[in-house]
């Protein structure tokens, strides 16, 4: 990965450090960007998505997208298999088209922007790319800790 160039890219496209996080998935390390950063990143360069239903099923989506920015177009896809775990699926939601529609206008911005070619994926592509989830304290927990400093 070209730190240099992906350094480019998250000055030129605003990103701050809640907009991207990297994530640990077995010995293998991925930079991944939010939902947010996504977003942030196709307003700025006004990337233009059209979506195209391949397949529509209660359990199952697939889209094709359809982006351009500037004179550069590509197509690319995104799906959603819910399963009751992720033996038998790739996400856990009921709204599979629209985790299809999510992940297809990721891949569609990151592509477009030069994002993938540095292995950067959205946070939408997969379940397993999630961003942690930052423990909240308890009430419990907070009365403690006071105790503790007072």
């Amino acid at each position: 990965m070209n730190k240099e160039k992906l350094k480019e890219l998250y000055y030129k496209y605003e990103l701050s450090k809640e907009n991207i996080f990297t994530k640990q998935i077995g010995n293998k390390s991925f930079t991944i960007i939010t939902r947010e950063g996504i977003d942030k990143i196709q307003g700025i360069e006004k990337i233009k998505i059209e979506y195209d239903c391949i397949k529509t099923e209660p359990n199952f989506a697939s889209l094709k997208a359809k982006a351009q920015k500037g004179d550069a177009y590509i197509e690319t896809f995104g799906s959603a298999l819910k399963g009751n775990n992720y033996k038998d699926g790739n996400c856990n939601s009921w709204y599979v088209i629209e985790i299809a529609e999510k992940r297809a206008m990721s891949r569609a911005v990151l592509k477009l922007t030069g994002f993938y070619a540095l292995g950067v994926f959205g946070e939408e592509e997969s379940d397993s790319f999630k961003k942690p989830e930052k423990k909240k304290t308890t009430k419990e927990e907070l009365v403690t800790k006071i105790k503790k400093d007072v």
